[in-house]
C-alpha cells in the first residue's frame, strides 16, 4: 500500500469514528432531553392533582352547613337553612328565637298562609245511622321542631317536621249504641218570631246536631258550625258587641253554645276555652253563656267523661234543647267513674 492510499484510509477511519462518536453524542442527548420532559410532565402533572385536591378541600371547607325542613307526608323539602347566616355559633339566643318564630307560623298560620295545626272536626251521625267522618287533630309540636333543627344545625342534614295526627276516640261499632240514653239535657227558650234571630239557632243547632265526641276529643265550636255568615245561610240579628245591642249577621247562635255549655257541664267536662258576653243575656242565668264568635272567642271543651258521647240539638216552636246521649254500657261506666 502506498503512502497516499494509508493517509487515505487512515482519513476515512477518522471520519467514520467521528460520525459514530457524534452519533452517540446525539443519541444521550436525546435520551437527556427525554428524560426531562418526563420529568417536567410528571411533576406539572403532580401539581395539577395537588391544586385539585387542594382546591376541592377549599370549596369543602367554605361549603355551609345545610339543614333540610321535610313535610313528612310527602316527603318535599319545603325549606333549606343556612344555620351560620342565622346566627348559629355566633349568637345561639338569636338563632332559636328566630326559629321559634318560624315553628309558631309554620303550626299556626299566617295572614296569608295556612298553618299545619287543624283542630278537629268531629265525627256525626247521619241520617242512615252511618258515621260521616269528619277529620283529626293535628298538631305541630314547635318546641321538639326547633330542638330537632338546633341539633342537625352542627353537621347538617334533614328534619322532619313532627306533625301528631289524632283521631276520634271512639270505635266505629259503638256508634249506632251512643243515643240510647240522655246524661245531660238544658232548655233555653227564644222568640220564634224573630226570623234572622231563629234561623240562626235552628243554623247552628243543626250544625252541632249528631255529632259524636270520642274520649279526650276536644270539641270547638267555632271549628264545628263554620263561619256565621250570609254566604252559609245566616241572618241579620241582634248580637251583644262591647256592651250594646247592634244588629249582625248571625246574632243568635250564641244561645246555641251557652245551651250547649249548660248540657255539658253536668257532665264535669274540661273547659278549654269559655267566655261570658259583655252583658246579661236573657236566656239562661247571670254567668251561665258562652259567647262565641267565628274567628275570635270560641266555645271549647273536652270530654273527659271516660267514654264517648252523642250531641242532640232539637229547634222547637221557640225552644231549643241541647242533649248529651251515650249508650246504656257507657252510662254505666259513668257511674261508676270508669
Amino acid at each position: 500500500m502506498g503512502r497516499n492510499s494509508k493517509l487515505i484510509w487512515l482519513l476515512l477511519v477518522a471520519v467514520f469514528i467521528g460520525l459514530a462518536g457524534c452519533s452517540q453524542s446525539h443519541a444521550k442527548k436525546d435520551e437527556t432531553e427525554n428524560k426531562v420532559i418526563e420529568h417536567e410532565e410528571k411533576t406539572e402533572s403532580e401539581n395539577k392533582e395537588k391544586d385539585a385536591e387542594a382546591e376541592e378541600q377549599e370549596k369543602e371547607e367554605i361549603q355551609p352547613i345545610v339543614v333540610n325542613v321535610i313535610e313528612p307526608t310527602t316527603q318535599d323539602v319545603i325549606k333549606s337553612l343556612t344555620p351560620v347566616e342565622m346566627g348559629y355559633g355566633n349568637d345561639n339566643e338569636k338563632y332559636k328565637a328566630e326559629l321559634e318564630k318560624w315553628a309558631r307560623e309554620l303550626a299556626r298560620g299566617t295572614d296569608s298562609t295556612p298553618g299545619y295545626d287543624h283542630r278537629m272536626i268531629p265525627d256525626k251521625l247521619g241520617p242512615d245511622g252511618q258515621v260521616i267522618k269528619g277529620s283529626p287533630l293535628i298538631i305541630l309540636d314547635e318546641a321538639e321542631f326547633v330542638e330537632s333543627i338546633i341539633q342537625a344545625s352542627e353537621k347538617g342534614g334533614d328534619v322532619e317536621l313532627p306533625l301528631y295526627v289524632t283521631a276520634s276516640g271512639y270505635e266505629m261499632n259503638d256508634a249506632a249504641q251512643l243515643s240510647e240514653v240522655i246524661v245531660g239535657k238544658y232548655t233555653t227558650y227564644f222568640n220564634p218570631s224573630v226570623a234572622g234571630r231563629t234561623k240562626n239557632i235552628e243554623l247552628s243547632a243543626e250544625a252541632i246536631n249528631n255529632v259524636i265526641l270520642g274520649v279526650g276529643d276536644v270539641f270547638s265550636f267555632n271549628t264545628t258550625v263554620g263561619p256565621s255568615d250570609e254566604a252559609h245561610g245566616y241572618q241579620p240579628a241582634e248580637e251583644i258587641v262591647n256592651k250594646k245591642l247592634v244588629m249582625g249577621i248571625g246574632g243568635g247562635i250564641c244561645q246555641t253554645s251557652s245551651t250547649l255549655y249548660n248540657a255539658v257541664d253536668v257532665l264535669g267536662v274540661g273547659y278549654v276555652e269559655k267566655h261570658h258576653h259583655s252583658l246579661s243575656v236573657g236566656y239562661v242565668p247571670e254567668g251561665r253563656d258562652a259567647t262565641v264568635s267565628y274567628g275570635g272567642k270560641d266555645f271549647r271543651f273536652e270530654n273527659t267523661t271516660g267514654v264517648p258521647l252523642l250531641l242532640k240539638a232539637v229547634v222547637g216552636k221557640g225552644s231549643l234543647t241541647v242533649e248529651v246521649r251515650t249508650s246504656t254500657e257507657y252510662e254505666a261506666q259513668m257511674k261508676k267513674g270508669i
